[in-house]
Order: C-alpha cells, then sequence, then structure tokens
C-alpha cells in the first residue's frame, strides 16, 4: 500500500509535469493525500485527467461569481480549485454557487474542504447524483462512494451553510439539567478546603 507521503509527492510532481507551477502542484499534492486518505478516487481522477490534457483544452476559471458557465471548454479543476481556495473569505458570503461545464469534479472537492476550515463553514457540494458534505476540513460525508473516474459535471452545485445547532433548545435544557446533578452546593468547609484556599502562605 502506498503511503500518504508517496500519494502527496508524485501527486507533485505529476502535476508539475503536466504544466503546473511548483506552487500549484505543492496544492494538488496536499489535495490528492486528502481525498486518499477519506477513500476517495483521488489518483484515479488526477491520473486521466493529466493523461486527458495531452490533446484536449481546458478553460482555466480565476474568477469565481456565483455563477460560473463555460459554453466551450469545460474548466480546469484545478484552477478553479486554486481560485476557489484563493477567494474563500469572499466566497462565504454568497449561499449558492453553479458551476457548469467543470472537469473531473473529484479533483475539485479537496479545494471546498480546505476552504470550509477558513470559512469555519460546512459546504455542500452536489452534481448528478453525488452529494458531499465538507466539513471543516476534518471529514467528507459522501452520499455514495463508487470509486470511479467522473470526468464532467454538467451542473455543479455549491452551498455555504451557516453554522447551527443539531439539536433543539428543549434537547439542550434536558442535557443540562441532567448535567446539574453532578453539581455539589458549596460550604464553608468546601471553601477552605477548595484549590488555593490554604490558611498558609507559603511565598
Amino acid at each position: 500500500m502506498k503511503s500518504l507521503s508517496e500519494i502527496d509527492t508524485t501527486s507533485k510532481r505529476a502535476s508539475r509535469a503536466s504544466g503546473f507551477s511548483w506552487g500549484i502542484a505543492e496544492e494538488v499534492g496536499k489535495n490528492i493525500r486528502l481525498l486518499e486518505l477519506f477513500g476517495l478516487p483521488g489518483i484515479k481522477n488526477l491520473t486521466q485527467y493529466y493523461l486527458d490534457r495531452k490533446s484536449k483544452k481546458y478553460e482555466d476559471l480565476k474568477i469565481i461569481n456565483q455563477k460560473n458557465i463555460s459554453n466551450t471548454l469545460a474548466f480546469c479543476p484545478i484552477i478553479a480549485g486554486v481560485s476557489f481556495l484563493d477567494h474563500s473569505k469572499k466566497i462565504e458570503n454568497y449561499t449558492k454557487l453553479i458551476f457548469e461545464n467543470l472537469a473531473y469534479p473529484i479533483l475539485f472537492l479537496p479545494f471546498l474542504s480546505r476552504s470550509s476550515e477558513i470559512m469555519g463553514k460546512k459546504i455542500s457540494l452536489s452534481f448528478d447524483e453525488n452529494e458531499f458534505l465538507l466539513n471543516l476540513n476534518v471529514n467528507i460525508l459522501v452520499n455514495k462512494n463508487d470509486n470511479q473516474i467522473l470526468p464532467l459535471a454538467k451542473k455543479l452545485e455549491v452551498k455555504i451553510l451557516e453554522n447551527e445547532d443539531s439539536f433543539n433548545d428543549e434537547e439542550w435544557k434536558n442535557l443540562y439539567a441532567l448535567s446539574e446533578e453532578t453539581f455539589v452546593e458549596e460550604t464553608d468547609s468546601l471553601k477552605q478546603s477548595g484549590a488555593g484556599a490554604g490558611l498558609t502562605d507559603n511565598d
């Protein structure tokens, strides 16, 4: 089994060989490491994308808007991802973004996961029948994982989610009431025996 370090290094070198700068190659290495760590097909999709780049052209999306549409070439997932990551603080003000004609969307996914950590908000991503929930770059929830190559997302939707509790006020009150059973009423003897309550000054 390949180590995450090997995956990172080889992905980075392959990215540089495919024409990306060393800076972007570094980002791709981190991303593929992340995908493979979460059990998603990073190597498969990256390899096929780089093979496709030898005969196909892709459009670079450098400015992220709420609607990002290409009517000719498919968007490069790496340049789109770098742009998303670089402008995370601006993008967090949107509630929903649309991308049409985005190549190899799995390669776009880890950029969003890392952006989620920068924003401090969860991000949901959906295309075709695939749904992902990106949780502050800590984990990725997936509705299905066929370990497949996905060459194109005709329409991809990104939602920036506001932070909310997963429980209601009543559930919190009930839990807090249970926690109060550990509270001990303070007495004079407890005050004297508590930390820093000694009668002798040793200084």
